[in-house]
C-alpha cells in the first residue's frame, strides 16, 4: 500500500520543524538541518504506518522557511526575473505579508524554471 503524506517545513529559531497528518495521527519533529529533519520525519511516519507500507512524502515550505534554507537563491535576482517588485517579494519572504495564490504561483513558477535550467546545464 502506498501512502502519500503532505508535510510542511517551517523555519524555527533553532533549526527547522515539520508536521503532517498520517491517517488520524498528527506527526511532527524538529532538527537543525533539513536533511536530519527529513530523516526523522520519515522514521516517525514509518513507525506510525508500519514498515511494510510504501511512503511518499511531499514537503512544502512557507516562503520565509524556503529562503532561509536556500540562502543561495538571491531574492533580488528572482524578483527581477519574475517581474515582481523586490520590496514586495522581501515582505513575503520575511512573513510581513502573505502572497495571494497568484503571487505564490508566480514565485513558485520562477523557482521551478530556475531549477529546470540548473538541471540541464553541464560544466566544462
Amino acid at each position: 500500500m502506498k501512502n502519500t503524506i503532505k508535510a510542511t517545513i517551517i523555519k524555527e529559531d533553532s533549526g527547522f520543524s515539520v508536521h503532517g497528518k498520517v491517517g488520524r495521527d498528527f506527526i511532527g519533529t524538529q532538527a537543525e538541518t533539513i536533511a536530519d529533519l527529513r530523516k526523522n520525519f520519515f522514521e516517525a511516519v514509518r513507525l506510525s504506518l508500519g514498515r511494510k507500507n510504501t511512503i511518499d512524502i511531499k514537503y512544502s515550505f512557507d516562503l520565509e522557511s524556503f529562503f532561509s534554507f536556500y540562502k543561495v537563491i538571491n531574492a533580488k535576482a528572482l524578483s527581477e526575473r519574475i517581474g515582481m517588485n523586490q520590496s514586495l517579494l522581501a515582505q513575503y519572504i520575511k512573513g510581513r505579508r502573505k502572497p495571494s495564490e497568484a503571487q505564490r504561483m508566480r514565485i513558485l513558477s520562477g523557482l521551478q524554471e530556475i531549477g529546470r535550467e540548473l538541471a540541464d546545464i553541464e560544466l566544462v
